[in-house]
C-alpha cells in the first residue's frame, strides 16, 4: 500500500484574526500578528499590508498560506457574521 506524503502545514509569519467589535460606534477590526506577537487592529486589507511593510514584509499574494493565515474570513471578510 501507498502512502501518500505528510500534508503541509504553512507556518505563516503573519496571523489575521477574526473580526471582532469593538466599542458602540466604532468599526470591526481584526487583530494582526507577526511573528506570534500581537502588533495592531486592521480595519481593512491596506491596515494589513501597511503592518507588515513596518515589519520589513513584502506581501506579494494575500491568499498565500505561506505567507498569511486569515482566521475566521478571508481577506474580504471586514464584518462580523
Amino acid at each position: 500500500m501507498t502512502e501518500i506524503a505528510s500534508p503541509h502545514i504553512s507556518n505563516p509569519r503573519i496571523l489575521v484574526h477574526g473580526v471582532m467589535t469593538g466599542r458602540p460606534g466604532t468599526a470591526p477590526f481584526r487583530i494582526v500578528e507577526i511573528d506570534g506577537e500581537v502588533v495592531g487592529e486592521a480595519r481593512a486589507v491596506t491596515d494589513v499590508l501597511e503592518t507588515a511593510a513596518a515589519f520589513g514584509i513584502t506581501v506579494h499574494d494575500l491568499d498565500d498560506p505561506d505567507v498569511v493565515r486569515w482566521v475566521g474570513g478571508d481577506k474580504f471578510t471586514w464584518v462580523p457574521r
